[in-house]
């Protein structure tokens, strides 16, 4: 399986330079750190009004939390569901570029519109538009990612590139929060500001990040190499040449016909797999607050602290899973959330508690998040890299949003403990399912 492959030769890395040895390619390429940087810019905007948004519905608007939690299924679920969108028009059009900034231009003009927003009708368009702004722009932009980057190197590339939106995702809170404080009509200074720093990073996108990256020839180098040796004139090469540069348009039957690739079928398989039994970010917060007796003032901090272990983490781990193998990681990124689970479930109430679990629960998202798309993208042809990313991507998303709403009715007619220890041994069970279905393949016998 790719979730084995280690780092390639160094000679694949590395170009040659007369009278010079090798040069190294450069560890992470601008295309990565131009996307990071739009990311980060785009998770402040974003995050800073994620982190008001119950407030303001439901003290503000007078919300019921059932009509929240069925606004937030919305919020998440869309997402997920455009998200194959995003990744098959990326594709035909041959412009991952095009998409994304639609998508983040999208979720920009959809920041301001929550001024004029106060009553649940309104409000629920307005955020179900900026959730299909961010489904839009996923599969492109991390196929942007991978294109751009050698495939030894892809574990490190999403590593630096979820560490920079992480740095958003802790930032936006912290401005929220601080805006709150210093004015007098707080929400609508939130979401003015909000829409500022979004478009900033649109600009940030169209000014620093290229139109696309090198999905590679749709003919191997070899067949191609074999073809101009044996052209029988000039005229003849140049129209070899102008075939092997004229890409075949990506159809959605080649588009589905994916998932008949073996490796991304598994890779797809184990991430619904394991989806459905990883509770939500918003349920562990809870359950540690019950756990542990924590005040209701702290409770907004619980986010920064898997933040910032995921900030720090990020990089070393995508390096790591380059280095030693991704399905090595990347399970051992969700034991670490089983060993996060036990904790709540069985651990006394210590003071160091809610530090070790959000340090687990940080753990693994550094170890998973950009672990599994660098995968997914050494399994998938450059010229379907977007629709790839877009099938794994949906499927883990919808299998996370059906394991929120089976724990929230587990919590509802068992309690936390009965429910928390269910997910546990659901999740135990999907691990191993996981570890064997991408174990390594026997290596071939040549005689």
């Amino acid at each position: 399986m790719y979730l084995t492959d280690r780092s390639a030769p160094a000679s694949e890395g590395a170009k040659t330079a007369p009278d010079r040895g090798p040069v190294r390619a450069p560890a992470v390429a601008s295309t990565v750190l131009a996307l990071g940087a739009v990311s980060m810019i785009t998770d402040i905007s974003s995050e800073m009004v994620t982190a008001v948004l119950p407030l303001y519905l439901i003290a503000g608007l007078g919300l019921s939390p059932l009509g929240f939690g069925a606004l937030d299924g919305v919020y998440n679920g869309v997402s997920a569901l455009v998200q194959l969108t995003g990744g098959h028009l990326a594709d035909r059009v041959r412009n991952h570029k095009l998409i994304a900034g639609i998508g983040y231009g999208l979720s920009a003009l959809c920041k301001p519109l929550l001024l004029f927003a106060h009553s649940l009708g309104p409000i629920s368009v307005v955020l179900t538009l900026e959730r299909t702004g961010k489904g839009l722009r996923t599969a492109p932009r991390d196929a942007l990612i991978s294109l751009s980057t050698p495939p030894e190197l892809q574990g490190r590339a999403f590593g630096v590139h979820r560490a920079m939106d992480t740095t958003g995702a802790l930032l936006g809170p912290l401005a929220a929060f601080l805006i709150l404080s210093l004015t007098v009509d707080g929400y609508d200074a939130v979401f003015g500001v909000s829409a500022c720093v979004a478009v900033l990073g649109v600009m940030v996108l169209m000014l620093f990040v290229p139109s696309g990256g090198d999905p590679g020839p749709t003919l191997p180098a070899a067949s191609v190499k074999a073809a101009s040796v044996k052209a029988a004139s000039a005229k003849a090469t140049a129209a070899t040449a102008r075939d092997v540069d004229r890409p075949a348009p990506v159809r959605l039957r080649d588009a589905l016909g994916l998932l008949r690739l073996p490796r991304l079928r598994n890779l797809a398989i184990c991430a619904v797999l394991l989806g459905l039994t990883t509770v939500s970010d918003a349920f562990v917060y809870l359950l540690l607050q019950r756990r542990t007796g924590i005040g209701d003032q702290w409770f907004p901090l619980m986010p920064l602290g898997t933040a910032a272990v995921f900030l720090l983490l990020a990089v070393p781990a995508g390096a790591l899973a380059d280095r030693i193998g991704r399905r090595t990681v990347f399970l051992t990124g969700h034991a670490l959330l089983l060993a996060g689970y036990a904790l709540l479930l069985w651990a006394p109430a210590w003071p160091a508690l809610p530090f070790l679990v959000l340090a687990l629960h940080g753990m693994f998202y550094a170890a998973t998040d950009g672990v599994l798309p660098a995968a997914v993208a050494a399994t998938v042809p450059g010229e379907l890299r977007a629709t790839g990313m877009a099938l794994v991507g949906t499927g883990q998303a919808l299998a996370r949003f059906g394991c929120s709403l089976a724990f929230g009715a587990a919590w509802t007619l068992w309690g936390t403990g009965p429910a928390l220890a269910a997910a546990a041994a659901g999740l135990l069970c999907c691990a191993a399912v996981a570890g064997f279905v991408l174990r390594p393949s026997a290596p071939q016998d040549t005689g």
